[in-house]
């Protein structure tokens, strides 16, 4: 089914009023982060004005929501989005013996991210620190790991879950053997 564009136009103010109120900002925010006068944001909240797609994007980015998303209609969010195992972005060369696969979407990026890691015997992987308040949550799902962040260090075998700082400089090595965790790293 086509969509006419005032379909669009008439679901485009709310959508955006309602992500930035979800992320908790004011007019004045979104127009600071987005380069936007804070007349033009409150203007297109109210379906006074149609944004142009620069605008549009500037406001997305600001907002940190899917471009595409706003636009969408119900029928294509009642849907399941797979990313099947063969097609999961593989990172090798980070750290030492350790393979690292990205489970979350391009798009949360630095915001909200999810791997599952494989260490070989003695694997290790260092991390600078992340941006200021970043939190990690680590499960164990094979073998042991040891966890260090900042001076704060322990032992987790299969099953246990740690949570720690990942704003301080932090790493993850596998102990006696090979190990696999679940990470997901939450940068604020």
């Amino acid at each position: 089914m086509t969509e006419k564009p005032d379909d669009i136009l008439t679901r485009l103010p709310a959508r955006l009023k309602q992500a930035r109120r979800d992320k908790g900002l004011s007019l004045e925010a979104v127009a600071n982060l987005s380069g936007v006068s804070r007349s033009m944001v409150s203007q297109i909240e109210r379906g006074e004005s149609s944004p142009t797609i620069s605008t549009l994007w500037n406001l997305t980015r600001a907002l940190q929501v899917d471009f595409a998303g706003l636009l969408e209609t119900a029928e294509t969010q009642d849907r399941i989005d797979v990313l099947r195992g063969a097609d999961v972005p593989v990172i090798n060369n980070m750290g030492q013996g350790c393979q690292i696969k990205i489970l979350s979407p391009p798009e949360e990026a630095g915001g909200h991210e999810v791997y599952d890691i494989r260490f070989t015997q003695g694997g290790v992987l260092d991390s600078k620190p992340h941006a200021r308040g970043a939190q990690e949550q680590l499960t164990v799902l094979e073998g042991a790991v040891q966890v260090i962040s900042g001076s704060a260090m322990d032992e987790l075998k299969q099953g246990d879950t740690a949570r720690y700082a990942a704003d301080v400089p932090h790493r993850i090595s596998a102990t006696d053997e090979g190990a696999r965790v679940f990470l997901i790293v939450k940068n604020n």
